[in-house]
């Protein structure tokens, strides 16, 4: 899928956010809605493969996160760290992440002229119209596993976009998330260790949104 080297994929990033746990989401190309994500481990100064599993993205492929737009079904490149995980089913045996229950009254605030704008809300917020918000108890399937992507999450910069997680595959092209089988989520979250400061690098093989890049 990538270009064989001496390194691992890890060892050919630009930055790989300073863990000793990575997951890359890599695409053929832009507009692909199909790719590998690989999980890795960071181990006496090596990366070895801990796992991997088809993932698929945006129904319209991949755009620089940067200077992504929101409702525009892509998925943002970038590299990304992963503030907790949450989902409508029980964490997996051996999950480490902080682990938040989806319920009835659980949003993802979408609204930009929200102050909850990119933020898990319980209820939904006066200033966030649902219908522009997700409420994440309708998305059983996709959200039973999530991680969520730290993408326009700490400043979240308006109009740039909201609701970018990883989670179990739908039926198809993600809206802009990135998703896998849910036996891949499950081991995802067994795997992830929130000390060992994982994060995401989503990109290309190669060209300009090559995830070596980030």
């Amino acid at each position: 899928m990538w270009p064989h080297g001496p390194d691992p994929l890890p060892g050919r990033l630009a930055d790989t956010g300073g863990g000793s746990q990575l997951i890359t989401a890599v695409a053929p190309a832009p507009g692909s809605t199909a790719g590998v994500l690989t999980w890795w481990d960071r181990r006496a100064g090596h990366w070895y493969e801990a796992g991997h599993a088809p993932a698929r993205f945006g129904a319209n492929g991949l755009t620089e996160g940067a200077t992504r737009t929101q409702g525009t079904n892509t998925t943002p490149t970038g590299l990304y760290d992963l503030p907790y995980a949450f989902g409508t089913a029980h964490a997996p045996a051996g999950t480490a992440y902080a682990y938040r229950r989806v319920t009835d009254r659980s949003w993802w605030c979408q609204d930009n002229a929200s102050a909850a704008y990119n933020r898990w809300t319980e209820p939904l917020p006066a200033d966030c119209a649902p219908g522009e918000s997700e409420h994440l108890v309708a998305y059983r399937n996709q959200y039973a596993h999530a991680l969520v992507i730290g993408f326009n999450y700490e400043h979240p910069v308006r109009g740039r976009g909201a609701g970018i997680f990883l989670h179990v595959n739908g039926k198809g092209a993600t809206a802009g998330c990135v998703s896998v089988p849910e036996g891949a989520m499950r081991e995802l979250l067994r795997w992830a260790n929130p000390r060992r400061a994982p994060h995401i690098a989503i990109g290309t093989d190669d060209g300009p949104l090559a995830v070596t890049r980030y």
